[in-house]
């Protein structure tokens, strides 16, 4: 056990967070995101039981953000005349603000597609239980 070490994070995920160094990116997948498919160059962590909120808020505790991109928090696109909305966007928002002093601002939207291409390059990839829609987020790491 540590101290100050959210109890979310297991010892797999820590040392892939450790891993990763400046302009890696780290995907937090729904529940429907093709995790181990877009995974294949990646590390595939499966945390089923949780959602992307709560292990988003863990990890932005430790997890610098990259502060030489305008968007180091990014957002799957909603596909056009999809008739989804997205709360937990929302939620997405506030915990990075508590973060980052960027606030909403750090946070950007990528084409579902794109979004899909760029998740085949992140370092690690995180399968949740999550079961919003379009609840997928990236994460581009900064320096400490």
């Amino acid at each position: 056990m540590l101290k100050g070490i959210p109890k979310i994070l297991s010892p797999e995920l820590l040392k892939v967070l450790c891993e990763m160094g400046h302009s890696d990116r780290l995907v937090i997948a729904d529940g429907n995101f093709p995790a181990e498919t877009m995974g294949k160059d990646a590390i595939v962590i499966r945390m089923d039981g949780h959602g992307t909120c709560e292990i988003l808020e863990a990890i932005l505790q430790l997890f610098p953000l990259d502060t030489y991109v305008e968007h180091p928090v990014n957002l799957m696109q909603v596909m056009p005349g999809d008739p989804v909305e997205t709360p937990i966007w929302e939620d997405y928002k506030a915990i990075v603000k508590k973060a980052d002093e960027r606030g909403e601002s750090a946070v950007g939207e990528i084409e579902r597609f794109a979004f899909y291409e760029q998740a085949k390059t992140a370092y690690a990839i995180i399968a949740t239980g999550e079961s919003a829609l379009y609840a997928n987020i990236m994460l581009q790491k900064g320096v400490v």
